[in-house]
């Protein structure tokens, strides 16, 4: 299991799988052949379905053609046996002549594989002996300690340092999306909410506030990375607005420290690690319980932590984010990551705090575990129709859309 520096990566949307991992292709292809005169990109299965609504070849090209000439070529109905989200690059000479060429896959969260099960030289290295909650718990009860610091004994001393950015990066990215308002880009003329949702909960009772402004704190991230905004992924580009959302409204109601914030982004990145590690947090691969249902889980982990949750209550309160979201299906309106998911981060977010409230009412003992939860998800995912796995085939994204 890697760094949780694969789980969070500062970057801009709209998507980790379809726009981050896409542009890092072409950076390191184009690394490794500068002097091409003319480059050419195959996009296959979901990356193609929906990479125009993902802004998928801009992103490419926005590397790949100050260099030289850039072909890219759709191919929607081709997917590739190891992942739907496959990228053929390649590079020619003067003469037309092939120079090189290299399969990627964008396996989710931005992250990249060249199809082998050592990945590729870009990759870091595992650095977690342990790969499963179970196991971490034990770990917790030997040693005494909770998930931050297993966490920090495995990490890089610099893991703070970097969780810093993140936490920096995702407050601007409230701020910047509560500032912003008017139409999100693309057909669907989509209105920015995040502003009217945040100062029409200034003006109700306390209880209603609460919620209300969890749902603007997380439609404000979500919308920047609509927009192409600068977030974090948490694990994914599409599921970015549901931790942050949580944590800055915790940080602001509840007056918690940086360094606790800190503390519950290392638990909340843990909780991803597990799920990436050991299923998928690609929406292509396993829909939206892999997005929207993991940083449910990260979110409700984190704010449990802060509450002064148990080992179990914390585990049990991720359980439940992620067990609550089983089967939910990635299908964007149009291939952009507005309608469902805008509101989905939203509701989500909400979705947290309430699972972290029902576990620290209990003892944390309960039936299923976050383990088993993780593998029904896994199997769910692979269940799944492709038609519901971000290819704007099925469901929602067959509703028909005014002009």
């Amino acid at each position: 299991m890697k760094s949780i520096k694969e789980i969070y990566r500062i970057g801009n949307g709209p998507s980790s799988s379809h726009t981050m991992g896409p542009r890092r292709a072409a950076e390191i292809f184009s690394e490794k052949n500068p002097g091409a005169a003319r480059y050419e990109v195959t996009l296959y299965g979901s990356l193609a379905a929906t990479g125009r609504g993902h802004l998928t070849d801009r992103a490419i090209l926005e590397v790949l053609e100050p260099l030289a000439k850039t072909d890219i070529v759709w191919h929607p109905d081709v997917v590739l046996p190891f992942h739907t989200n496959g990228m053929d690059f390649k590079a020619f000479d003067k003469d037309g002549g092939e120079m090189a060429s290299w399969r990627a896959y964008s396996v989710g969260g931005g992250a990249l594989s060249d199809g082998t099960s050592s990945g590729g030289e870009w990759q870091q290295a595992d650095i977690y002996p342990l790969t499963h909650m179970t196991d971490i718990i034990h770990w917790c009860s030997r040693t005494g300690k909770s998930y931050w610091e297993y966490v920090d004994e495995y990490e890089d001393s610099d893991v703070w340092d970097y969780l810093a950015e993140v936490w920096k990066t995702m407050c601007q990215a409230v701020r910047n999306g509560l500032d912003n308002e008017g139409v999100l880009p693309g057909p669907l003329h989509l209105r920015r909410k995040a502003a009217s949702y945040y100062f029409r909960s200034t003006g109700t009772k306390p209880s209603l506030q609460s919620r209300g402004l969890v749902f603007a704190y997380a439609l404000a991230v979500s919308e920047e990375n609509a927009g192409g905004g600068r977030i974090v992924t948490a694990p994914t580009c599409g599921s970015c607005g549901v931790l942050p959302g949580v944590l800055y409204h915790l940080a602001v109601s509840r007056e918690f420290s940086e360094k606790r914030i800190l503390r519950a982004l290392a638990t909340a990145g843990l909780v991803g690690n597990i799920v990436k590690e050991n299923a998928s947090i690609a929406g292509a691969e396993v829909g939206c319980q892999g997005e929207v249902g993991v940083a449910c889980a990260m979110a409700a982990a984190a704010a449990n932590q802060l509450f002064g949750g148990s080992t179990t209550q914390i585990e049990y309160a991720a359980e439940m984010g992620l067990e609550h979201h089983l089967g939910m299906t990635c299908d964007p309106v149009c291939g952009m990551v507005q309608i469902p998911c805008i509101e989905r981060n939203a509701y989500a977010a909400a979705r947290a705090l309430d699972v972290n409230i029902y576990s620290t009412f209990s003892d944390g003992r309960h039936r299923v575990s976050f383990d088993h939860v993780v593998e029904v998800m896994k199997q769910t995912g692979h269940d799944l129709p492709s038609v519901y796995k971000e290819t704007s085939e099925g469901g929602l994204a067959k509703i028909a859309i005014d002009d």
